[in-house]
C-alpha cells in the first residue's frame, strides 16, 4: 500500500539503541519479541515496523515520541486493544496494518482510537476474527479512508449500514470471508473503483448496478446467476471475475460498459441456443423470482436477447476455461472485435468453426485444448482469419488434420501446439500423400511447435521447410526417429530446443553434431546405452538424460565444448557403473554446472544400488581391482608359479648332482679326482 524500507536498496543501514534497524526516517522493529513499542527510537521516524512481534496493547503514550509518523505496521502481534489516546500525537498517520492480530476483544475502544485519524488513507483490518457490526463500528469515522481490508475475518451479511461514511473509499477487500448476503451495502461508496469478494459464499449477484466500480472480484464463490442492472448508463467497469463459481448461463453484462477482462474460468456454463440433439431453445424465456423484504417481483428474461444486449465491444480477455460449453451461439465472436486473448480450453467442443463474420482480426491467443475436437473449419475463399493470431493451443483434441491453407491467414503465428492429436505433416511418403495430415512448410513466423504424443510414424522428407522453428517437442512418439533423419537440415541455423524424450532413442540414430544453436536437448526416457558422441562438439547449456541405460559419460566429458558449455544436467534413473566413475568426480569440478537432480544418482554394483559420492569403502577396494593393470595382474599372479618351480629345480640339481658329474666324465672321457 505504500513505499516501505525494503524497497529502499539503496540507502545505508543503522542499528538503533533498541535493536531495530534504521535507515533513512524508517524504522524496522521487525521480529524482536518486543512487548511494547520502543521508546528510544529517532524522535523523526516517519514510518515504523513492529510486525511479528508479541505486543498486546498500544497504550495512550505508545507513540508521543514520534510525531512525524505517518506508516504504522503491527501486522502479526497479539494486538488486542488500542487505548483510545493511542493516536493522539499521531495526526498525520496515513497508512496503518493491524494484520493478524485479536482486535475483535476490545472493538469499541480500538473505534474510539481510530477515529482520532483524520488522515488516514489505507487501514488493513484482515485476519482478526472481526463480525459485520465489528467492522461497521471500526470504520464508522473514518471518512477519510481511500484502502479498506477487512479479509479473512468472519464477516456473513453486508447491509448498508456496514461501511456507513466511508465516502472515499477507492479500494475494497473483503475475500475469504463468511458472505453469503449483500443488501444494498456499497450503493453509498460513490467513489468505489476496486471490489475484491472472493472466497465467500455468494449464491448469485442479481441487480448489479455499480457504475463507478473499474474491477471485480466475485471468484471463488457459489454464484450461480450474474445479472447486471439494465439501464443505458455507462459501466465503468474494465475487469470481472467470475472463475471458480457455479454459472449455469453467460452472465448478463451491462450494455454499455468499458470491460476488457471477463473471467468465466471453472463454471457449470453452457449456451442452450441449440442442443447437441438439433433441438433450438433460442426463444426460450427465464422467469426470475425476486424477493426483496415483502415485495416480489418476477421478471422476465429472453436468453439469447440478453446476450446480445451485451457490450462486448471493448473486451480484450475472455476465459470460459473448465466449462461445459459444447458449441458457441451464431455470431457470438462478432461481438467481440477488440479480442485478443480467448481460452475455451477444457470444455466439450466438438467443432470450432471460423468465418469471414467472425474475423477475430485482433485475436493473438486462442487456446481450444483439451476438448473433443475432430473438426477445425475455416470457410473456402475466406480472405482474412485470425491475421493476428500469434499462440494456437489444439493440444489434446481428435485431431487429425488442419484446414488447407490456414496458415496463409494467420500471417504473425509463432507458437502452435498441435500435442496428443492423431496428425502427421505433410507431405506424406510414397502413396500416403492422400491422408490427411498438417502443413507447416513455408510458415516462416513459426518458432514454436510441440507434436508430443502424436503417434508420429517417422518424419517425411523436409516437413519443417521454409520454417524458423527454435523450439521443437517431438516427445512421446515411439516411432517418430525410424525414418528419413533428413528433418534435421532445415532445422540446423535456428534450433534452439530440442525434446526427444520416450522416442525409442538409441545412440546412433541422430547425428546432433549439425544443430550448431541448440542450447536445450531432452533425450530422457529412451534407449541410450552410450553416450552419443555426437553431442561432444555442441554447446548445449542444459541436456536431459534421465532415465536410459547409460553405464557411464565419456572420461573426458567435462574438458569437451559440452561440458564446457553445460549449466544443468540431469542424469539420474541410469545404471551407471560403480567402478568407472571418473567422469563423475570431473562433473562435481566444474565450475558453473549443476546436476538438479544429483541427490537421486545412484550406480551400481553387483545388485546394490549406491551414491556415487559416498560409496563404502569395500566397494572402493574391489573397483581398484577390477580397474588394475592386467599386465601387472598377470606378472603377481605367475610369480608364486615361477618362483616354485625354480626352487624345485635347484632342490633336484643338487640331489643328482653326483650321478650328473659322473655321467658327464664318463662319456667324455676325462679322469679326474672327486
Amino acid at each position: 500500500l505504500a513505499v516501505g524500507w525494503r524497497d529502499r536498496m539503496d540507502a545505508t543501514w543503522a542499528t538503533s539503541p533498541g535493536g531495530c534497524e534504521l535507515v533513512h526516517s524508517i524504522m524496522d522493529c521487525t521480529g524482536r519479541w518486543l512487548s511494547s513499542i520502543p521508546g528510544n527510537l529517532r524522535g523523526d521516524t516517519e514510518e515504523l515496523f513492529l510486525d511479528d512481534n508479541t505486543i498486546q496493547v498500544l497504550a495512550n503514550a505508545s507513540l508521543l515520541l514520534y510525531p512525524q509518523l505517518w506508516h504504522l505496521s503491527l501486522t502479526r502481534n497479539r494486538l488486542e486493544l488500542i487505548e483510545p489516546g493511542a493516536f493522539l500525537s499521531s495526526q498525520g498517520l496515513e497508512v496503518l496494518s493491524l494484520t493478524d492480530n485479536l482486535l475483535f476483544t476490545n472493538y469499541s475502544l480500538t473505534a474510539a482510537a481510530l477515529s482520532a485519524l483524520p488522515a488516514l488513507r489505507m487501514l488493513d483490518l484482515a485476519g482478526n476474527q472481526l463480525r459485520e457490526d465489528m467492522v461497521s463500528v471500526l470504520v464508522s469515522n473514518l471518512s477519510s479512508l481511500e484502502s479498506l481490508s477487512v479479509a479473512r475475518n468472519i464477516i456473513m451479511r453486508l447491509d448498508s449500514s456496514t461501511f456507513t461514511n466511508l465516502t472515499q473509499l477507492l479500494e475494497l477487500n473483503l475475500e475469504k470471508n463468511y458472505i453469503f448476503e449483500i443488501d444494498n451495502a456499497f450503493e453509498g461508496l460513490q467513489r468505489l473503483q476496486r471490489l475484491n469478494i472472493a472466497y465467500n459464499y455468494l449464491p448469485c449477484l442479481v441487480g448489479f448496478g455499480l457504475t463507478q466500480l473499474r474491477v471485480l472480484n466475485v471468484s471463488n464463490n457459489v454464484i450461480e446467476w450474474f445479472l447486471t442492472l439494465q439501464s443505458d448508463d455507462l459501466f465503468e467497469l474494465e475487469v470481472l471475475d467470475l472463475s471458480h463459481n457455479r454459472l449455469l448461463f453467460f452472465p448478463v453484462l451491462p450494455r454499455q460498459s468499458k470491460l476488457r477482462s471477463l473471467l468465466l474460468q471453472d463454471n457449470r456454463m453452457s449456451f442452450y441456443q441449440r442442443l447437441p440433439n438439433g433441438t433450438s431453445l433460442a426463444n426460450v424465456t427465464v422467469q426470475f423470482l425476486i424477493i426483496d423484504g415483502n415485495s416480489t417481483n418476477i421478471t422476465t428474461v429472453r436468453l439469447w436477447d440478453e446476450l446480445y444486449h451485451n457490450n462486448l465491444s471493448s473486451l480484450h480477455l475472455l476465459d470460459m476455461s473448465q466449462n461445459q460449453v459444447w458449441g458457441l451461439p451464431d455470431d457470438f465472436l462478432a461481438q467481440m472485435p477488440s479480442l485478443t486473448h480467448l481460452k475455451l480450453n477444457q470444455n466439450c467442443l466438438e467443432a470450432f468453426h471460423l468465418s469471414e463474420e467472425d474475423p477475430l482480426a485482433m485475436l493473438s491467443e486462442l487456446d481450444l485444448s483439451q476438448n473433443q475436437l475432430v473438426e477445425l473449419g475455416v470457410k473456402v475463399g475466406v480472405g482474412d482469419i485470425l491475421p493476428s493470431l500469434q499462440l494456437f493451443n489444439l493440444s489434446t483434441n481428435r485431431l487429425q488434420a488442419l484446414p488447407p491453407g490456414i496458415f496463409t491467414h494467420t500471417r504473425k503465428i509463432t507458437t502452435l501446439d498441435l500435442s496428443r492429436n492423431r496428425v502427421d505433416l505433410c507431405p506424406q511418403p510414397g502413396d500416403a500423400k492422400s491422408l490427411p495430415c498438417v502443413d507447416i512448410r513455408g510458415v516462416e513466423t513459426l518458432t514454436h511447435l510441440s507434436l508430443a504424443g502424436c503417434g508420429l510414424q517417422g518424419l517425411s522428407s523436409r516437413p519443417f521447410q521454409g520454417t524458423s522453428l527454435r523450439h521443437l517437442d517431438l516427445s512421446d512418439n515411439r516411432q517418430v526417429l525410424s525414418g528419413d533423419p533428413a528433418w534435421l537440415q532445415d532445422l540446423t541455423l535456428t534450433l534452439q530446443v530440442l525434446s526427444l524424450r520416450n522416442t525409442s532413442l538409441s545412440s546412433t540414430a541422430v547425428d546432433f553434431s549439425a544443430l550448431s544453436s541448440l542450447v536445450r536437448l531432452d533425450l530422457s526416457g529412451n534407449s541410450l546405452a552410450a553416450f552419443p558422441a555426437s553431442l561432444g562438439a555442441l554447446r548445449l547449456r542444459s541436456l536431459d538424460l534421465r532415465d536410459n541405460c547409460l553405464p557411464a559419460l565419456p572420461p573426458d566429458v567435462a574438458q569437451v565444448p559440452l561440458g564446457r558449455s553445460l549449466r544443468e544436467l540431469y542424469l539420474s534413473r541410469n545404471p551407471y557403473n560403480c567402478c568407472t566413475l571418473g567422469w563423475w568426480d570431473a562433473l562435481q569440478l566444474a565450475e558453473g554446472l549443476r546436476v538438479p537432480d544429483g541427490r537421486e544418482v545412484t550406480c551400481r554394483h553387483g545388485s546394490r544400488a549406491l551414491s556415487p559420492g559416498a560409496l563404502p569403502e569395500p566397494v572402493l577396494q574391489s573397483c581398484r581391482w577390477q580397474t588394475a593393470d592386467l599386465a601387472l595382474l598377470y606378472l603377481v599372479l605367475a610369480l608364486p608359479t615361477c618362483l616354485t618351480l625354480l626352487v624345485a629345480v635347484v632342490v633336484v640339481f643338487l640331489m643328482l648332482k653326483e650321478k650328473l658329474l659322473k655321467m658327464v666324465k664318463t662319456r667324455c672321457g676325462v679322469s679326474s679326482p672327486y
